[in-house]
Formats: C-alpha cells, structure tokens, sequence
C-alpha cells in the first residue's frame, strides 16, 4: 500500500510562467488559458489562468562547474558543445513537455492544449476496428515551440493527476525499453517516478517494481505513484528502498526488462549549484560515478532473464558516465549484447530532438540545442543472451 502524507494543496501554481527566450525570439504572450479540468470523480472546476510576460530571475551559474564542462565537453563534443552551452546557460529558453495520465480524466484537456499551441511529440496510430477498452493507449506527451510551462498540480489523497511536467527527452529511456503488457519490469533508481508514470503510460506491466536507496527521493517516489495510478492497480507496483547493486544477486533472472536511470552528474542541476564550493565538491564526486553505475548496470544485467533486456540512461553528456560504462561492461560482462535503439523511433523524434554525433557510437546522446532544447540525455539497450 503507497503512503498518504501531506495535507491537500491547490490544484495549481499561482501563476503560469511566461518565458522569454533567445533574445532574438519574441516575447511569447500568454493571455488566457482556460480549461474544464476534472478534480475529482464528484465535482468538475472549471479554471481561468491568466499569466503576464514577466522573466523570472535569473539563475547563477557556477563558474567553477562551467569550466570545467568548457574543457570537457568541447574537447568531447567539439562544435556540438558551443549550441548545448548557449541553452543551458539560458534556463528562460528551456521548454517543458506534458505527459499525459492514461488513468485520470482527461476530458478536454487535449483540445486545451491543441488549441493553446501544444502538439503531440509521438505519432498518434488509431486501430478502429478495435474496440475493447482494454486496447493499449500510446503514451501522449504534448510539447511545444516555445518555452511555456503550464502549472503543476498539485498532491490530492484520492485524486489522480492528469499530467506530469517532464524534459520530453526523459522519455527517451522508457520508449527503447518498449515495454509490453504483462512483462516484469525493473526501475532500479526510480525517483522521483516520472520516467515509472511513463512506463505505466506504455502499457499495464505484470510487475513494475520501483527502486529507490535514497529515503527522501524514495518517499518522494511514493508521492508520485499515489498521484498518477489507481488504487484498484496498485498490487502491480511493489515499491522498494534497496541498494540497487545488490537486487541482481537477490533477484537474479526475475525482469523481462530494466531500467537502470543511473545517478548522475545532471549537466542541468550542476551548473547552478548554488556555491563554489559545493560545486568543487561535486566535481570530485564525478569521477567517482562510473564505478558506481557500471555496478548498477552489472546489477540490472544480473536481474534481468536470459533474452531480456536492459536500458542504461542519464542526463548527462559526460563520455566517462555515458560510452565509456557501456563499453567497460560489454568488454567485462559474459553474455550481453550491444542493440542499436530502433531506427524508426530516431527518425521519429528527430523533428524535436537533436541527436549527437558520438565517437564511439555507443548508444545515442541527445543534447539541447537553440529551439530544441529538450536533453541532455544518454541512453544505451543491451540484451543478455545467456
């Protein structure tokens, strides 16, 4: 059973935020933002959001962490890494994408944000000779051109929330895992549970079992999962606050398929880390990563069954934590398999995200980049094959 903690908030932020972006682009003016959106099973609210076009503060970048992603990421990336500086140093540019809940009401939440300028970031195919309910609804998350972010919503016991704001390359992951109905399925570093809600999002797992070491992440995964799924469907989740890199030995061969959204040194995150001295600290903390997510990908390697399949992914654009633990495991590991990410997914989301050119090409980089901003995101699919 998920915990209920917290009293009941409100249903949305007090403002929409209006964000300015380049400063060669126009002020995006948002005026109205009505919708009818359903806040319980008993009553529907309806909510007028105006929002003025103000620029929040600006955020402080470390200039320690900065020059040191300088010397790194331009020797890595080269040219690559002059278009991904300008947008992470620019958080104003940065756009937001909203993944729908399959398993709240969505009444006219769809049109309001078609009509408000928000597109499907997946190819929607529709089966009309079918027609049980039990059909699989292809994961829906709207994203748009400009950097607009509409409010959160907040925590209600007892309500399921109808969207989640997410970077829309944070999908990336749970789509290469691709996972299908009935499969056990492993979240091996879960918090805070978006990329959990999207695999829900994908189709309805036999076992989706969501792990989380750190106890204040994981109460915050709890948090989430309340929020999204129904209580009907929550003997299909099991919630566990364990080391990650010791499930492989306890489960071994239990998982159709894992996740391992390894920790990470978030590229985002860690360029505003607040002072000089945290972010020299976090720096040293760096080069301690790799060890522990080949661990977890050893780990994962182990939980998985024979045939199954692991997805390894970060958020950063670091070589050391993305290709180089993926080689380090390929050449270490007895048994497993490099799978190229399907072709037909690249080409689908190629109209939005911007595709790194790698060196080695293992696994696929997204990186932000003027008017694409969503990233960064690393991900990588192995098989085991015995």
């Amino acid at each position: 059973m998920l915990k209920k903690n917290g009293k009941p908030t409100s249903m949305f932020s007090p403002k929409l935020c209006c964000i300015k972006g380049f400063s060669s682009s126009p002020l995006v003016a948002l005026k109205y933002f009505k919708c009818i959106l359903i806040a319980s099973s008993h009553c529907t609210v309806t909510t007028t959001l105006a929002a003025q076009c103000k620029s929040a503060p600006r955020r402080q970048v470390c200039k320690t962490v900065l020059k040191h992603f300088d010397a790194q990421y331009s020797e890595e990336l080269g040219e690559q890494w002059r278009g991904a500086r300008d947008v992470l140093l620019n958080p104003l540019s940065w756009q937001y994408g909203v993944l729908l809940n399959r398993f709240s009401d969505l009444t006219n939440l769809k049109q309001c944000l078609t009509a408000f300028g928000y597109t499907n970031l997946l190819p929607q195919t529709t089966h009309p000779e079918s027609q049980s309910h039990t059909t699989h609804i292809p994961l829906q998350c709207f994203i748009h051109r400009d950097p607009v972010r509409i409010p959160t919503q907040g925590h209600h016991p007892g309500w399921l929330k109808q969207y989640y704001l997410l970077n829309a390359a944070s999908l990336l992951p749970v789509l290469t895992l691709n996972v299908k109905e009935g499969e056990n399925v492993l979240d091996l570093c879960a918090a805070p549970g978006g990329k959990s809600l999207a695999i829900l999002q994908t189709a309805t797992p036999g076992l989706l079992h969501c792990n989380e070491l750190d106890k204040h992440r994981h109460d915050w995964l709890l948090k989430t999962l309340e929020s999204y799924f129904p209580p009907a469907l929550r003997h299909l989740l099991s919630v566990t606050h364990l080391d990650g890199r010791r499930i492989g030995s306890v489960r071994p061969g239990a998982y159709d398929k894992v996740l391992v959204d390894a920790p990470c040194s978030n590229d985002r995150s860690w360029l505003y880390t607040p002072d000089t001295h945290q972010g020299e600290m976090w720096l040293k903390e760096r080069t301690q990563l790799p060890l522990l997510q080949k661990e977890l990908l050893c780990s994962a390697l182990a939980a998985v069954r024979p045939g199954g399949v692991v997805v390894y992914s970060t958020c950063t654009m670091s070589r050391a934590e993305n290709q180089s633990v993926v080689e380090a495991v390929l050449a270490s590991y007895p048994g497993v398999e490099l799978l190229d990410l399907e072709q037909q997914l690249i080409d689908s989301l190629s109209d939005h995200f911007y595709f790194a050119h790698l060196h080695p090409s293992v696994g696929q980089l997204v990186i932000p980049l003027k008017g694409k901003t969503w990233g960064p995101m690393y991900v990588s699919r192995l098989r085991r094959i015995n």
